[in-house]
């Protein structure tokens, strides 16, 4: 059991952290204020192979393990949470097309997402299809050489500015078992975008509804099997559970940093915060509950990575675990920063407003206890939840 990285994840975490420096820390205040969505730097991050960090390297991505994307989503997180999180999410939409695409589509589009030179939206949540994602009601039907698709999707991310969607669809009966995925061009006729949300944080990229009214798609964009969108949509969600533990974890240790930057600079009563015990225990617990939840990202991707059987439940946990870390450490980093944190002078506001929502999305952390439960109550099941 070895927790150290090799040198090559060194490099990939390192050259991560130099381009979140350049690319993403001096901007991400003013693409948070100003709801600025920055494709100019997602390009940049494409240049870098971050666009298709373990899509299917025959499509142009760099087929890495999990283990190793979450080392470079944290980086990044750590300077802009809300540009990563959509990154994370592209990498999950660019996976699914190139791991179940026909090879003409993976072909035609798996190049051009890998590269950032297109963007994808995943497309799942509907109005009345949250937790309850197998009781979605956009509907696809066959219709000789076209599937036509008719419904409405809600809070996607990156709707309206992204190149390509991927759609979950009912295509057959009531139930998980009815539901197929599809690759839908963002621009195709029938489909229309909402306005875009006003979010509490989130702001660097546009979350809007969609509407599609008798899209038509060729066959061949089918991903997978008919009925077999379900299972893609849980697979994705899997490394998309890491992916936003890991942003969580990313965002919190930039807080971190900067709080404890602040306590050696501010100085109350004549000493340095950095003096005064109670604080010392609070960043010594920060630090402590930080390290727990990457641990817990890491071994889930890990898991992931190997196909155990149990890596769905550990995806679960380490989603929980580090969403809810990750709001905390920031949470108390704006403390430490009493007033100053709650403007936007400092970073912490923005952190913590942006990492709100990682308890929600990707499953509930409600849902996550579930999935983590039921688990432990099946027959048998606790010996492998240790």
């Amino acid at each position: 059991m070895d927790f150290e990285l090799s040198e090559e994840q060194r490099a990939f975490q390192q050259a991560a952290r130099d381009f979140a420096a350049s690319e993403f820390a001096p901007h991400a205040a003013a693409w948070d204020a100003q709801s600025l969505f920055p494709r100019h730097a997602l390009r940049h991050a494409g240049e870098l192979g971050f666009c298709g960090l373990y899509a299917d390297a025959a499509y142009g991505g760099l087929g890495l393990p999990r283990l190793d994307a979450t080392l470079v989503f944290e980086e990044l997180a750590a300077a802009c949470p809300s540009t990563t999180a959509f990154l994370t999410i592209h990498n999950m939409a660019t996976w699914m097309l190139t791991r179940f695409a026909r090879p003409e589509l993976a072909a035609q589009w798996g190049p051009k997402l890998s590269s950032g030179q297109a963007l994808a939206s995943y497309c799942l949540t509907e109005p009345g299809a949250g937790s309850d994602a197998a009781s979605l009601r956009t509907r696809a039907r066959r219709d000789g050489d076209a599937w036509v698709i008719d419904g409405g999707k809600a809070f996607i991310s990156g709707a309206g500015v992204t190149d390509l969607l991927i759609v979950m669809a009912r295509s057959g009966g009531a139930g998980a078992a009815g539901i197929s995925a599809f690759a839908v061009p963002a621009a195709a006729e029938g489909i229309r975008y909402g306005r875009a949300e006003e979010k509490m944080g989130w702001n660097s990229q546009p979350t809007r509804a969609i509407s599609f009214d008798a899209v038509r798609v060729p066959v061949n964009h089918l991903l997978g099997d008919e009925g077999g969108g379900f299972r893609i949509a849980m697979q994705g969600l899997d490394g998309g559970r890491i992916n936003i533990g890991s942003c969580s974890v990313g965002a919190a240790q930039g807080a971190l940093n900067a709080a404890q930057r602040y306590l050696h600079e501010r100085r109350q009563f004549d000493r340095p915060l950095a003096d005064f015990q109670a604080l010392q225990f609070k960043l010594a617990d920060m630090a402590t509950e930080l390290v727990s939840a990457r641990q817990m990202v890491r071994l889930a991707a890990s898991k992931l990575d190997q196909t155990r059987p149990d890596a769905q439940v550990y995806c679960a946990m380490a989603k929980r675990l580090a969403t809810d870390i990750g709001f905390q450490v920031c949470n108390e980093a704006l403390q430490i920063h009493g007033g100053y944190g709650y403007t936007r002078e400092y970073p912490l506001e923005r952190y913590l407003r942006d990492a709100r929502v990682h308890q929600i999305l990707e499953g509930t952390n409600e849902i996550m206890r579930v999935i983590v439960a039921r688990r432990m109550l099946q027959d048998h099941a606790t010996e492998s939840i240790r």
